[in-house]
């Protein structure tokens, strides 16, 4: 070989190498630069001076509005949980609470989120309303968020779709605290607060932390609200933490990422332990103080969302499952599960058990950027599809007074759904001069009455991808890839065939639905920044299939 032509080819190879270099250096340095503009001041731990009730009842338990605890978990997908008999790590997790709970009440079989990412859905569960009325259809990401990701992306992934980044549209959204939902809007705080419910909100919010969208302003007594996004400081003694180093939104997390909290919109503080755990801790204060009062409690946790981060106690406890993100995973889900039976626990032993309404479900399926396989089966997709794992979701209701025990409801339901549940459960007048999308499930919950839900359908939107499920029938409509789906979810539930061609009188019919439901819509209250790739039937951990089926999710 000559000379010069040796010469060259280690030249190239040396570009290729400070090429891959530069770009390691780039995410590192603009990483560091969020980690160092995100610095905060964050108080000691402190107590929470929890409004009591009265000392005494003014009527036995029995003979009082019922209580209402609503769990909401965050990116839980329908597998992690034991309760269909699946579970993380194949089956080796249980989540021996949370089947408890489902067995002596009601599983909704068909149990629908109200989107496929985390604040749509939390404002359809608030209002009872699609984003087609309150316009709240894009999750709320701060400054930078979308630009950071799509260059991580760009510099981590070089073989999959690229992430798009609008920079015009994020320059003309309002700040991240501004992306709230419209105090306008009537939430189910505020109508149980106007039939005498003392309400609390302890966790995750996401619907705006500016004063006009605070929890506090949206019908909440008190809140204790999430203002970080870390479960424990990466550097404690007792965390475990798994940094998924293919997926660009976890790196955003560990570098802008606090360990924070907040009482009724006052100054931050550090939480007094692992959130789950603190959450809960607080929640049965919040039980023994309204213990003679009608309350409703919003518990909304944070996990399993990444950053992804274990008590050192449930990581030993879950064995030895691989890979590390798994096994972490795995614990948090322990963590959740405890919750449940320790909230339980404390209604029981204040005597409120057999009265008090407590529903659990998770704002959406598992995403694939964490890298767990089969948190979603047996469906396909995931967070950031509107397929059967990116929505379909847990949804069981547990109130001895009124719910048989092993009820178990075919009805296909959405969490549009659980505002005028919760309003009938308290004997409340729905707001006035206000459109409710949701149905009431009190009657499907009891069996006594005809389901409000039967012939309803459910829609799903963002941006210009949209879905319908009517009857067996859903069709997902993606415009910008000009991509349809159409399943007969009866003969199909994990939509492995798809008949968009073959009933083209059903798509037809479905389209129809769709543009009626979007005609003379409220527009989106900010605009999408960011578009992101998502494989269907595989994880980010894997490596990308251009062969396989992907879309583009806008937000």
């Amino acid at each position: 070989m000559k000379r010069w032509h040796k010469a060259a080819i280690g030249t190239l190879a040396l570009a290729g190498v400070l090429a891959g270099a530069a770009w390691v250096w780039r995410t590192d340095l603009t990483l560091a630069l969020i980690r160092w503009r995100t610095t905060q001041e964050i108080a000691p731990n402190q107590p929470i001076p929890w409004q009591a009730g009265p000392a005494e009842a003014a009527a036995p338990v029995a003979e009082r509005p019922p209580n209402i605890v609503f769990i909401l978990f965050d990116d839980l997908g329908i597998n992690d949980i034991s309760t269909f008999g699946g579970g993380i790590a194949g089956g080796r997790v249980k989540t021996p609470n949370i089947d408890r709970l489902a067995a002596e009440g009601a599983i909704f079989t068909q149990a629908y989120a109200g989107n496929a990412t985390c604040s749509p859905s939390r404002a359809q569960l608030m209002t009872g309303r699609y984003a087609t009325r309150t316009g709240f259809e894009f999750t709320p990401t701060p400054a930078g968020f979308a630009r950071v990701v799509s260059m991580v992306s760009a510099d981590l992934l070089p073989d999959r779709p690229p992430v798009i980044y609008d920079a015009a549209a994020e320059a003309s959204a309002p700040p991240f605290d501004g992306q709230g939902l419209p105090g306008e809007e009537v939430t189910i705080a505020e109508v149980l607060q106007g039939q005498g419910y003392h309400t609390v909100h302890i966790g995750k919010w996401h619907l705006g932390n500016a004063a006009p969208f605070h929890p506090i302003a949206q019908g909440f007594d008190e809140s204790l609200n999430m203002d970080g996004l870390l479960h424990l400081p990466e550097d404690h003694p007792d965390v475990v933490n798994a940094k998924l180093d293919f997926d660009p939104i976890d790196r955003f997390f560990w570098a802008s990422g606090h360990f924070a909290t907040s009482y009724n919109a006052r100054p931050k503080f550090a939480p007094g332990g692992y959130l789950a755990d603190y959450w809960t801790d607080e929640s049965l204060k919040v039980i023994e103080a309204n213990r003679n009062r009608p309350f409703f409690l919003y518990l909304a946790h944070w996990g399993v969302h990444s950053p992804l981060q274990a008590t050192r106690a449930d990581f030993e406890a879950v064995g030895n499952i691989t890979p590390h993100r798994a096994r972490v995973y795995a614990a948090m889900i322990r963590a959740l599960d405890r919750s449940v039976g320790r909230i339980m626990a404390k209604l029981a032993a204040e005597g409120l058990a057999d009265n008090t309404l407590v529903v659990i479900s998770s704002d959406n399926g598992a995403p694939g950027y964490v890298g767990i396989e089969g948190a979603n089966a047996p469906y396909r997709g995931g967070k950031g599809t509107f397929f059967e794992g990116g929505i379909r979701v847990p949804l069981f209701a547990r109130w001895p007074a009124r719910i048989a025990p092993g009820s178990r409801i075919a009805l296909p339901v959405g969490q549009v759904d659980v505002m005028p549940t919760f309003a009938a459960v308290a004997g409340a007048p729905l707001p006035a001069g206000v459109t409710i999308d949701g149905r009431n499930l009190l009657p499907a919950l009891t069996g006594k009455g005809a389901p409000e839900r039967a012939d309803a359908p459910l829609f799903w939107s963002s941006g210009y991808y949209k879905a319908v499920r009517a009857g067996d029938w859903k069709l997902q409509v993606n415009a910008r890839q000009n991509k349809v789906w159409l399943h007969n979810l009866a003969a199909d539930p994990t939509e492995q065939t798809n008949l968009a061609a073959r009933e083209p009188a059903k798509r037809a019919e479905l389209e129809a639905l769709i543009a009626a439901h979007h005609r003379g819509r409220k527009p989106p209250l900010y605009p999408s920044t960011f578009e992101t790739p998502v494989e269907i039937d595989k994880t980010m951990a894997q490596p990308f299939d251009p062969r396989g089926e992907w879309l583009y999710w806008p937000n």
